[in-house]
């Protein structure tokens, strides 16, 4: 196996529970994510996957550290950044990037494609040759250069969405996470989408987190799957044996769930001459 990016030990994540609230004080905390165990190994597309409230998106977002982990180890690159402070993060930005699930809420309606994909760029000291690197990132994406006059509400879903990859991928980064990035997408244009990121990810080198629920969209993309339940983990492994050969009963109703054609027999007879 290839060495990993990152290699993740006894992880914890707990968030204040607004439910339980009290009328005067903090709210109690709630574990998240209970201990987690495993690596990513470099250049590979990793699927996370698991039933809503699995803590899949929370355990993403401490990868990227949108979230500080309560305990635990999360080394990248040799380095231990699960506590580093916002100041020693900022060299590591541009490496760990996120593409989101709903580009209409992550695109500012206010700011043309060009100034969406040359923010990060600006942000992280790659100012010159703005116009040159904005064309490349649409390019890469397969949107012509004349899109980077337009606004968010003038492109389809699907364009949207290659937009967010644009950005996330302007920076040249070492870690994409990319949360549940095509369910609101049609399937022709999911398939779109995930043949663009597989491809994107050969070319670069890329190291990808891809959280979905779809077990179809996972067995598509990635080469090793991590299973969630309830903050831990409960199977991991590559993706063909996974699926040939689950180990957890979990892993098999996820696998049971998967929605399959059905063709109406009736559909498949001649119909009797009129």
């Amino acid at each position: 196996m290839a060495e990993p990016l990152f290699s993740v030990r006894g992880l914890k994540v707990a968030l204040p529970d607004m439910t339980r609230k009290p009328m005067i004080g903090r709210a109690p905390l709630a574990e998240i994510l209970r201990g987690l165990d495993f690596d990513l190994p470099k250049g590979s597309v990793t699927g996370i996957v698991g039933e809503s409230g699995s803590g899949k998106s929370t355990l993403g977002r401490a990868l990227v550290r949108l979230l500080e982990p309560s305990t635990g180890a999360i080394t990248f690159e040799g380095r231990d950044i699960a506590h580093l402070s916002e100041a020693e993060l900022r060299p590591l930005r541009r490496d760990l990037q996120m593409i989101f699930q709903d580009p209409m809420s992550s695109l500012n309606p206010r700011h043309t494609i060009f100034n969406i994909i040359a923010a990060p760029l600006r942000q992280n000291g790659l100012g010159d040759r703005l116009k040159e690197r904005v064309a490349e990132a649409l390019q890469r994406v397969g949107l012509p250069q004349s899109f980077a006059a337009r606004y968010r509400h003038e492109l389809s879903g699907g364009q949207r969405q290659r937009v967010g990859i644009a950005r996330a991928l302007a920076l040249s980064p070492k870690f994409v996470l990319a949360d549940e990035i095509v369910s609101g997408l049609d399937v022709s244009t999911q398939a779109q989408i995930l043949t663009l990121l597989e491809k994107l990810a050969a070319e670069m080198g890329l190291t990808v987190a891809f959280i979905s629920h779809d077990l179809s969209v996972i067995r598509r993309l990635c080469q090793q799957v991590i299973v969630m339940r309830e903050g831990r983990i409960v199977e991991a492994s590559a993706t063909d044996a996974l699926f040939d050969n689950p180990k957890e009963a979990y892993t098999r109703d996820l696998l049971a769930a998967i929605p399959l054609p059905e063709i109406d027999p009736d559909w498949l007879r001649p119909k009797a001459p009129a």
